[in-house]
């Protein structure tokens, strides 16, 4: 994942908080950290993996909760540590699919989340496997790991087209690319520059389907405890285009 730090680096981490997307609004995060404080429970024990700036995290701590973090980029480290209150979280730099949170802490959490389509960032079968397994190898349990995350078949992964844009303003244009056969696609950012150019970023991605994902889970010992397309709760149905998945560890 060395190529994601490189991404993830002091460029975008200075104004990755900026981002539009409805998943950084102040309304959002209150459902979010809601929903994620309800399975930590009162007092207890968090790991975010890609912690980042703490956008997820900080909302989850103020309910309460202690959580820890995990993280390959120090960029986005040091935006959540400049934050208020940010340096009171714990949080190890490394690889999420094998990177232990910190002494004696293995097994001892009640709840494990990696959001914003981020299990997508780990571009290979083997490494997402790992990331599950890691995950139940902090979880006590009964635990919980929470993923969030697109469901490939709306996004066009299945019916053979190759691109999709997904943003197209001046500014923006975002374009991803799929390979159906290895289910590996990258996003294709080109960003409007001071000097009037763009510049091209490029993002690598392996897509799975929720089933796949829950083999996953079944491999780190987990079972699929409920499922929804959103963090409202809302039921997930064929027409999802997202979903919140919920796996318990035996």
């Amino acid at each position: 994942m060395s190529d994601l730090a490189n991404h993830f680096g002091e460029r975008v981490a200075a104004s990755y908080d900026d981002e539009a997307d409805v998943r950084f609004s102040a309304a959002h995060l209150e459902e979010e950290s809601g929903f994620l404080a309800d399975l930590a429970g009162d007092g207890g024990r968090a790991l975010e993996l890609a912690i980042g700036t703490g956008r997820v995290a900080l909302p989850l701590a103020a309910r309460g909760v202690e959580v820890h973090g995990i993280d390959l980029s120090e960029a986005m480290v040091a935006r959540l540590r400049a934050k208020p209150r940010g340096a009171e979280i714990p949080v190890e730099l490394g690889d999420f699919s094998t990177t232990q949170a910190g002494v004696g802490l293995v097994g001892e959490f009640d709840l494990v989340y990696l959001v914003f389509n981020t299990i997508g960032n780990v571009a290979s079968q083997e490494a997402q496997v790992a990331t599950f397994a890691n995950a139940a190898r902090h979880l006590r349990p009964g635990g919980c790991f929470v993923v969030e995350t697109s469901v490939p078949g709306v996004l066009g992964a299945q019916d053979g087209r190759q691109f999709r844009v997904f943003d197209h303003s001046e500014e923006h244009v975002g374009v991803d690319e799929y390979d159906p056969v290895t289910q590996l696609m990258w996003s294709h950012h080109y960003t409007l520059t001071e000097d009037g150019t763009y510049r091209r970023a490029s993002v690598p991605f392996r897509y799975a389907w929720p089933a796949e994902l829950d083999l996953m889970a079944r491999l780190a010992g987990m079972e699929l405890r409920e499922r929804y397309e959103w963090w409202d709760r809302t039921p997930f149905t064929a027409e999802s285009e997202s979903h919140v998945s919920v796996w318990e560890k035996g």
